[in-house]
């Protein structure tokens, strides 16, 4: 697959999101192991690393940093700010005083003095836009950060960002069961020239044959308590996540890959970080890159799994608040 441009960068459109090594699903795995997958996949082809002060509350970016030790020049380093965890602070911040200083924190966790790419995880309601974005602006200007980019944001709240200062990357969830985007954000981004990079591209895991039974989750992992993995709508998206496996067998490909490059094929401004927290894992969605999937086969793929057929909203109701991309009637 050719590489795509991402912040006046040409990258391999595959990166790694750093999230589940550190955080979320389940038990964290060694963090030996964690640091010789960033570098195995730095090793083989990916030049795209994503991460957050939040994941793990900073563990994914010290293992990040870690791994980077050596090694920095020719990666594309992401991170994000705005998600506060900490008691009874917890919420979105994206004030300008909370970014200057969630910026620098980062940096001391990656080992490095910038990042190419710098998020505000959520929208923050309470705070102007340009304030905002005023200091992400003199966060360029200061050489930390190469440029910045929002996540979950709506499509007039990045029309609005962007007017202030060009923004370069949306993140946002998008993969066959969360198509989110397609209400505004997808055509945004590709009229405004925004990388538009989708994180949980396998469907956090279900579309990579990770999830096959909720009852074997562990009791800290997050899925448990999001909608389409509880039992009143499991059973049915089960039978969806079946036929699309036996659609990828007789394609030829490992679900993850199918998957991916569904999600590739909805425009060239689009990027994917799928994570892992296996070697193998990262080989096989590394090479997704290299297959020719028929356009047939990718349209069977989107008639199957899509909002019409999964059950159950992607966020429980407690989350959705904090959430600013569209969303399909309840």
């Amino acid at each position: 697959m050719e590489k795509r441009k991402l912040a006046g960068h040409l990258l391999n459109p595959i990166g790694l999101g750093c999230m589940n090594m550190a955080w979320a699903y389940g038990s964290v795995p060694p963090r030996e192991d964690s640091v010789a997958l960033v570098r195995h996949a730095l090793d083989h082809g990916c030049e795209h690393l994503d991460t957050a002060n939040i994941y793990g509350n900073g563990l994914s970016e010290e293992i990040v940093g870690e791994a980077l030790a050596g090694r920095r020049e020719g990666v594309f380093l992401a991170t994000k700010t705005g998600i506060v965890v900490d008691g009874p602070r917890r919420g979105v911040d994206c004030s300008p005083e909370a970014i200057t200083a969630s910026l620098d924190a980062s940096l001391k966790r990656l080992g490095t003095d910038h990042v190419e790419l710098f998020y505000m995880h959520r929208f923050d309601p309470k705070v102007p836009i340009a304030d905002s974005v005023g200091a992400m602006v003199r966060a360029i200007e200061a050489g930390k950060i190469g440029g910045y980019g929002v996540s979950e944001w709506s499509a007039a709240h990045i029309r609005e960002a962007h007017a202030v200062h060009p923004m370069w990357a949306v993140q946002t969830e998008y993969s066959l069961w969360t198509r989110n985007v397609e209400l505004g954000v997808l055509e945004a981004t590709r009229e405004l020239g925004i990388a538009l990079v989708a994180f949980s591209p396998v469907a956090r895991g279900v579309l990579a044959g990770a999830v096959t039974d909720v009852a074997m989750l562990e009791a800290g992992d997050l899925r448990r308590s999001q909608p389409r993995f509880l039992p009143e709508n499991w059973e049915k998206n089960r039978e969806l996540v079946e036929a699309f496996n036996g659609l990828a067998r007789d394609t030829g490909v490992a679900p993850a890959q199918l998957a991916l490059a569904w999600v590739l094929s909805r425009g060239d401004h689009v990027h994917v970080i799928p994570g892992t927290r296996a070697i193998a894992h990262w080989r096989e969605n590394e090479a997704t890159g290299s297959l020719a999937i028929q356009s047939d086969v990718l349209n069977r793929a989107d008639a199957l799994i899509n909002q019409q057929t999964v059950a159950g909203h992607r966020y429980p109701e407690s989350m959705r608040g904090t959430i600013d991309t569209e969303d399909f009637p309840v």
